[in-house]
């Protein structure tokens, strides 16, 4: 079981069972929603995933057709986001879970489209697109 929670605490969670590997997004709107060069998403399915406290703190918000992003309504952390073209699948910022993380990096997703500050030095495969 992981546990992870938001920055002011509010909000609380765990996920059972393994975790997959992390994916890295470079796209336009990870890098605005989560104000640095990419986002770190841990694809979850929902039923593995329990909220102790503050899920009445979440607050959603479609960032693009088909695309929700939820927060914490206290201190900002994003929490997840969820495609409807992925039912049943949430997408858990990895950041928020405690150490230790047993989930490996996956890959760099939308690499065409991330910030030209920030280098990519390792192995991890690249996708143009997601």
């Amino acid at each position: 079981m992981h546990e992870g929670s938001c920055l002011c605490g509010g909000v609380r969670f765990t996920i059972e069972g393994e975790l997959a590997p992390i994916q890295i997004c470079h796209c336009s709107q990870c890098r605005r929603a989560q104000g640095g060069p990419f986002a770190t998403n841990i694809p979850v399915d929902a039923a593995r995933l329990t909220f102790l406290c503050g899920s009445d703190l979440l607050r959603r918000y479609a960032s693009s057709p088909g695309k929700v992003r939820a927060f914490c309504s206290v201190c900002g952390s994003p929490v997840f986001s969820e495609r409807a073209s992925v039912p049943g699948i949430v997408r858990i910022r990895a950041g928020l879970l405690h150490e230790p993380v047993r989930a490996t990096l996956g890959f760099h997703a939308y690499e065409d489209s991330m910030a030209t500050w920030w280098p990519l030095n390792d192995d991890l495969p690249k996708h143009p697109k997601a």
